[in-house]
């Protein structure tokens, strides 16, 4: 039976929207599939790995019956992606096989059945919404996310702490060692919510959402969100947990202050980074009067050095960091001048942005 005809990039661009979440290899087999129900010219693509479900719809697909199946996601992904740009790209499903056809190219896929799909039902009764452009959710997410822990015992960790609160929107993501906070302004006066996205729901979010002014819906209800933007709809558990108190993190009235161009900064360290320990990655700073060295060394007793002129002219400092911790919290903010604020050697150190209280990055010494 014929199912439908389109066009390659028809067909791919809404399954690439909703494969990304697709486990390769899952206790349940079925969950490497992707869910396609036809209706008329519409065609809706969902999936899901019990934790987090997409879904997408597309229309302009000619002819065919309606019909419900489930393929694997990887494999048409895979197919697709292999045809000629240009072309008509048919769908036929006889006997429990889906048989993609282009031009010559003929494959004949295995299907389950739609009714053994597992979805999320979404959140009903009393919830929290707002809608904010996703080009401003999109940036305040990396002004954190590379500060979410990865597989930390402590799982509340491995995800970003969002809260909404009359006007303002706050993300908060900390793996133990450095804090990163950002806060943008919502409209509306909302209730107070406090959630937990895990990991995988804000790497996706990040790949998907569009910089654009086009609007971002977003729902809190229960042990759920949902996002909604353009066509697609992302429903995501969230973690149960308590969050640090990390207002308590980060440091108040340090005394030792010093701004830099954003770019000679994340240049130094950068070349300096290629001399350290490899499992370590700490690098020195040294700051004195009008000028801060930062130097590394590794197992090979090999040595990098640069020097920065700074205005500075307060009681030395001796530090060590992660140079990644660095590198990260320079290569997602934007803006071209930091702030960097000190107390002594064995303290965290505070990264703000000049005449904003928007966005603040904590991050713990090292000993080196």
């Amino acid at each position: 039976m014929l199912l439908l005809t389109t066009t390659r990039d028809a067909l791919l661009a809404p399954l690439q929207s909703v494969a990304g979440i697709v486990e390769k290899r899952h206790t349940l087999p079925i969950l490497s599939n992707v869910l396609i129900e036809k209706r008329g010219d519409q065609l809706t693509l969902l999936a899901t790995d019990i934790e987090i479900q997409i879904r997408t719809t597309t229309g302009g697909h000619i002819g065919g019956e309606d019909a419900n199946i489930t393929v694997a996601a990887k494999k048409l992904q895979d197919i697709l992606r292999a045809l000629p740009n240009e072309g008509e790209v048919v769908l036929t499903l006889d006997d429990k096989r889906l048989t993609v056809k282009a031009g010559r190219s003929r494959f004949a896929l295995q299907t389950l059945p739609a009714a053994d799909y597992p979805r999320m039902n979404l959140p009903d009764g009393d919830a929290t919404r707002f809608t904010v452009s996703q080009k401003s959710f999109k940036r305040q997410l990396a002004q954190v996310a590379y500060s979410m822990a990865q597989q930390d015992i402590r799982y509340y960790l491995n995800g970003l702490l969002l809260i909404v609160a009359g006007g303002e929107l706050r993300m908060v993501a900390t793996d133990g060692h450095r804090l990163a906070f950002a806060s943008n302004p919502v409209e509306g006066d909302l209730p107070r919510s406090e959630v937990i996205l895990p990991r995988k729901t804000v790497m996706e979010l990040a790949r998907q959402l569009a910089d654009s002014e086009d609007p971002l819906e977003v729902i809190l209800a229960g042990n759920q969100v949902v996002f909604r933007f353009g066509p697609i709809e992302l429903v995501s558990k969230l973690i149960d947990g308590k969050f640090p108190d990390y207002e308590r993190v980060i440091p108040q009235n340090h005394p030792k202050m010093l701004t830099f161009e954003r770019a000679p900064l994340l240049a130094t360290l950068s070349r300096v980074a290629i001399l350290t320990n490899d499992k370590f990655r700490g690098v020195r700073l040294v700051l004195g009067d009008g000028l801060l060295k930062i130097a590394s060394t590794n197992a090979e007793q090999e040595e990098a050095q640069e020097e920065l002129e700074v205005d500075y002219h307060g009681d030395p400092l001796d530090i060590g960091f992660n140079v990644t911790y660095l590198l990260d919290v320079l290569t997602n903010i934007h803006e071209d001048q930091v702030e960097w604020r000190f107390n002594d050697g064995n303290s965290s150190a505070l990264v703000t942005l000049p005449g904003n209280d928007r966005f603040k990055y904590v991050v713990m010494p090292m000993r080196i």
